[in-house]
């Protein structure tokens, strides 16, 4: 009888000078937070399960859409067909490939009210979201309790990836202060997004994460990375010199204000309407001529000084000069956020 609990599964790895045996075990003791089960988080999984990471949370918000397939590698045609939530999908697919590992799947909105409990008892919290406010919540969680956390982000051909280890390399916010107002960066929607790239950067998240959770931290790259496969360029930033000398809110002041809830968006559920109307907490002037410019692959998009309107996915978007937009079509808040972060961004 095959035993796959046994540590000969992973002898390959072990093989391998920067894990060893006592690499391999450390691994199959630690605890990671995946944030997120789309395309990057698939890819994370994958890996980490197939790694031997001893338990990992898996937590999204959404479902299974024939246009994920494309990219998302631990789901297939079943999963759409079942309507099954992509955090449900990727925990039984984990399962089938890893039975000696606990993998946990948790369907929730990661927001400032649940973040601290789904990453208590983690070693690691890994970004999978492609969502700013998400990444800017972890990022306030894990300096608050010194853990390392992996950011990583796919659009189009390009990518780009960064370690942080609190106290030992710059903060998200030592890097990019703020997030990007909504409708100012494309996503997914308005910009597609390769496959390849996708797989390039959460592989080398995933390779961070076995650096750290095999104890080898030393190791880890120090630099954000950005590529584009279409390009075939490279870059790697220097982001080490920011570390204490910017005035960072976060990992200099200690101001946690996203998990304080001084930033970030808040949605209601309006009555009667079939509607649900998300605002931000900090309000940016939008520019409506570049946003119609990106939409515009969707079809009409209309606007004057006072809003901008278009469909998509049988809902009405219109989007104020703050970033506030109703949508119409939908009273489900979680669907409303998915549909916003899908269309406008943040």
């Amino acid at each position: 009888m095959i035993d796959f609990k046994s540590i000969d599964r992973y002898s390959r790895q072990i093989r391998f000078h920067g894990v060893g045996e006592e690499g391999q075990r450390k691994l199959l003791a630690s605890k990671v937070t995946l944030c997120g089960c789309g395309a990057l988080g698939t890819v994370l999984a994958n890996n980490l399960a197939r790694a031997g990471v001893g338990s990992i949370k898996v937590v999204d918000r959404d479902f299974i859409e024939p246009s994920n397939l494309q990219r998302q590698v631990l789901f297939d045609e079943n999963d759409v067909t079942e309507n099954l939530p992509k955090a449900e999908a990727a925990a039984r697919k984990l399962r089938a490939i890893n039975s000696a590992i606990n993998i946990e799947s948790v369907v929730t909105d990661i927001d400032r009210t649940n973040i601290e409990s789904l990453c208590e008892g983690s070693d690691l919290i890994l970004d999978g979201t492609d969502n700013f406010e998400i990444r800017y919540l972890i990022n306030d969680i894990a300096v608050k309790y010194n853990k390392p956390w992996i950011y990583g982000g796919v659009i189009g051909s390009n990518g780009m990836t960064m370690t942080i280890i609190p106290n030992q390399t710059p903060c998200l916010r030592c890097v990019f202060e703020a997030a990007p107002s909504p409708g100012s960066a494309d996503t997914c929607e308005t910009a597609g997004v390769l496959g390849p790239v996708v797989n390039i950067i959460a592989s080398m998240q995933a390779t961070e994460a076995i650096k750290i959770l095999s104890g080898k931290p030393e190791t880890i790259n120090k630099e954000l990375v950005q590529i584009d496969v279409w390009e075939n360029t490279y870059r790697r930033v220097k982001i080490a010199p920011l570390l204490g000398k910017v005035d960072c809110p976060c990992c200099k002041h200690r101001k946690f204000e996203w998990i304080d809830g001084e930033f970030g968006s808040q949605t209601t559920s309006l009555c009667g309407r079939n509607a649900v109307q998300i605002s931000n907490r900090t309000p940016n002037k939008l520019k409506f001529e570049d946003m119609a410019a990106q939409l515009k692959t969707l079809g009409d998009v209309s606007f004057n000084k006072f809003m901008l309107k278009f469909n998509a996915e049988d809902c009405e978007f219109t989007v104020f000069p703050d970033g506030r937009a109703i949508i119409k079509g939908t009273s489900d808040i979680d669907r409303a956020k998915t549909l916003y972060a899908r269309y406008i961004g943040h």
